[in-house]
């Protein structure tokens, strides 16, 4: 065989080509057949299961409020859409995948989620998101309803709810309801909770947590696909391992948050939306009108999760746009998915977590902007291309290489921010005081408004290493100038056109305003489309030397090339995980936990009078240890007189109930010892539990690298 024709075979193959192309080249059926199988088998696995989350979201979203999410109920029905979401999963097909490449994907996905469960957190008190939607889910597993009911008679009768101070509210719940009719309403949208119930009826609350590094793994097991689709089949383990070893990406697998989730619902969209996208640019207008709807459907349907979605979400009308002027097939069917999802969970939002969005506006209503104004952009543009307006000849011979350098720019810009800009919000705003404090203990200048989103860039560098980002942009200026060629070329477009332009301008969003308290490794969260991002450019660019290497080098400097680029990006990764690989964020709070439940008897009501106690305790107790309770506000926490009158009539209407008044310390047991009025007398303190355990290190302006000791302590006393 010569040289020349050897080396057209292994680019074909290398990157990526189509099936009938690979077929005239090598005549291998057999093996091409079982490859597709494999892979295709695999993209369905993962497309199923994220189309089941979302259905399975929505089915909460209806049955929850009524009282229906029921084991008995909900565990048949799962199973009935896991069948039906299977048969639908079938439209999904994947590009030819080595068995070798399949066999490493999968190893990669089961190791992550072994490594993640093995190394689980045990994040029980809401002290930040995993805590908080893992107390969502026990509430939603135990009561079977949203919002959670509390009748007003467990603690004491709707004259405890009228008693200034007193309430059922603590952080990531809302009351809501009458003083007569009270219920609590749980922070963030109802998918993740729905989910974690389930693991939670399965195995408790270790179920949950490890439902969330099972799907942790099925996030790289879709990377992996991302990867092969989109840079070739060959190169899907190298998109897989990277992810797998990504720290940001670990740490959301071992514990509950809605990332784990999110991740599969947004790949596995965007998987399908590469699939609409090769099938409309063959012709195969009906299939790729199903892919469309399809895609959008899963993409928006991630808002169930995280309403974050809707970024990624309203960043589909501009590729859309761009398939209907094609007219390709998927764009209309793709908007149509879109706007189901969206209905679907701003619907849930509304009914489930209303008051939560309204905490939120002030994120959405920029959001809402943007989409205003890419669907006004969208439309003036699908219409002045149906009249036939076309860009002057000379925009459209320089529009390729301004797209290339736009995005060069961009990526200058953002790593120069630090030098000529300190972001700020307000100071207002509860954030910042959380700010102020980790500041003064981290021994930096105290400015709580800081929300150090200049440094957005140098976040994802710390975890993924500066050169993965400086090939990355080279890489994704290349990806622009491809796509605006093919666009004023009237070539079809690039399969990966869709994930390119929905994930680098959800990056770029983030990166200008990650929206979060910019603590680390938490705020690193907001990453998970960013990391994803970079890791596959470095591998397309890895690819793509590959293959230029293989036409111009000598095999060595062939293997050489390919394994710098790699290195550039796994070594940092590694070095950067090596300190966090075995590390148990707060394991010993689910004991804890159990310590405290135990220590109450029936008939109890539980009060929360210090300040941790409030922020911590309120909802554990109500959930896990299924104590009706309430909680002091903060001005009446903070007064010692206001406490003790507070204190003295809730222990009369308790007791006038037929129960018993505990109230619950966790900053020190003074507050148990408050002067109470005459009449009202409290038993001896009694601490519940007294443990030690390792949380995040909470950094602002460095990588972790460590975990810092986090006290657990509960005093209890009795009133009468």
């Amino acid at each position: 065989m010569k040289a020349t024709e050897f080396a057209r075979r292994a680019d074909a193959v290398i990157s990526g080509a189509s099936q009938e192309s690979v077929r005239e080249d090598s005549g291998d059926l057999p093996l091409l057949r079982g490859e597709r199988v494999a892979a295709r088998g695999l993209t369905r696995v993962l497309v199923t299961v994220a189309l089941l989350v979302v259905v399975g979201a929505a089915a909460c979203a209806l049955l929850a409020p009524f009282g229906l999410w029921l084991p008995l109920l909900v565990l048949p029905l799962l199973l009935v859409l896991a069948v039906v979401c299977a048969r639908v999963s079938r439209l999904a097909s994947s590009p030819t995948m080595p068995v070798w490449a399949v066999a490493a994907i999968v190893v990669l996905a089961l190791g992550t989620t072994v490594w993640a469960g093995l190394t689980h957190s045990e994040q029980a008190l809401p002290r930040r998101d995993p805590g908080s939607y893992l107390q969502s889910a026990t509430a939603l597993a135990t009561t079977h309803r949203l919002p959670v009911q509390v009748p007003a008679d467990t603690v004491g009768g709707a004259a405890v709810l009228r008693i200034p101070g007193v309430t059922l509210e603590s952080p990531a719940f809302y009351q809501v309801g009458t003083a007569t009719d009270p219920a609590v309403q749980p922070q963030f949208m109802v998918g993740t909770a729905a989910w974690y119930s389930v693991g939670i009826w399965l195995a408790g609350p270790l179920g949950a947590i490890w439902l969330a590094a099972v799907f942790g793994g099925l996030g790289v097991l879709g990377l992996g696909l991302l990867t092969g689709s989109v840079v070739g089949p060959r190169w899907g383990p190298l998109g897989a391992l990277a992810s797998a070893i990504c720290f940001p990406m670990l740490h959301i697998n071992r514990s509950t948050y809605s990332e784990p989730l999110a991740v599969v619902v947004l790949v596995a969209g965007l998987l399908v939306l590469v699939e609409c996208t090769r099938k409309g640019a063959r012709g195969h207008w009906q299939h790729a009108r199903q892919l469309g709807f399809l895609a959008g459907l899963l993409v928006a349907g991630g808002g169930l999760m995280r309403v974050d979605a809707l970024r990624e979400t309203l960043l589909l009308l501009p590729f859309a746009a761009l398939l209907i002027i094609r007219r390709d097939g998927g764009g209309w069917p793709l908007l149509a998915g879109a706007g189901v999802g969206t209905l679907v969970s701003f619907a849930a939002g509304l009914g489930l977590s209303d008051q939560y969005l309204g905490s939120i506006a002030g994120s959405l209503l920029p959001l809402v902007a943007l989409g205003v104004g890419l669907a006004l952009l969208a439309t003036a543009v699908v219409v002045a291309a149906r009249r036939g307006v076309r860009l002057p000849d000379g925009i459209r011979r320089l529009l390729p290489a301004a797209c290339a350098i736009a995005v060069l720019v961009i990526g200058v810009v953002l790593a120069a921010r630090p030098l000529f800009q300190t972001v700020h919000q307000s100071a207002a705003d509860p954030g910042s005081h959380v700010v102020a404090g980790l500041q003064h203990r981290q021994g930096l200048v105290v400015d709580g408004a800081r929300t150090y989103a200049e440094q957005s860039l140098a976040w994802t560098a710390w975890w993924l290493g500066p050169a993965a980002l400086v090939i990355a942009f080279a890489l994704l200026a290349g990806a622009a100038h491809r796509v605006a060629r093919a666009w004023v070329a009237d070539e079809p477009l690039p399969r990966w056109s869709g994930p390119f332009l929905v994930a680098f301008a959800s990056a770029v969003l983030t990166w200008y305003r990650p929206g979060i308290t910019p603590d680390h490794p938490w705020a690193d969260r907001r990453l998970m489309v960013a990391l994803p991002l970079v890791i596959i450019a470095v591998v397309a660019a890895a690819a793509w030397l590959t293959r230029w290497s293989t036409r111009h080098l000598p095999p060595a400097a062939l293997v050489a090339s390919s394994v710098v680029v790699s290195a550039a990006l796994l070594v940092p990764e590694a070095m950067a995980t090596w300190p966090h690989a075995t590390e148990r964020v707060e394991h010993g709070e689910l004991a804890a936990v159990d310590q405290v439940c135990r220590a109450f008897a029936p008939g109890d009501v539980a009060l929360t009078v210090d300040d941790r106690a409030a922020l911590e305790w309120p909802q554990v107790v109500r959930g896990q240890c299924g104590v009706p309770s309430l909680s002091l506000t903060q001005p009446v926490r903070r007064d010692p007189a206001a406490r003790g009158q507070a204190v003295a009539a809730v222990a009369q209407a308790v007791r006038a109930n037929g129960g018993r008044l505990v109230l619950l310390a966790a900053d020190s047991d003074a507050a148990l010892r408050t002067p109470l009025p005459a009449g009202v007398t409290a038993g001896p303190v009694v601490q519940a539990t007294d443990v030690m355990v390792r949380e995040d290190a909470r950094l602002l302006e460095r990588r972790p690298d460590h975990l810092v000791s986090l006290p657990i302590r509960v005093w209890l006393v009795s009133v009468r």
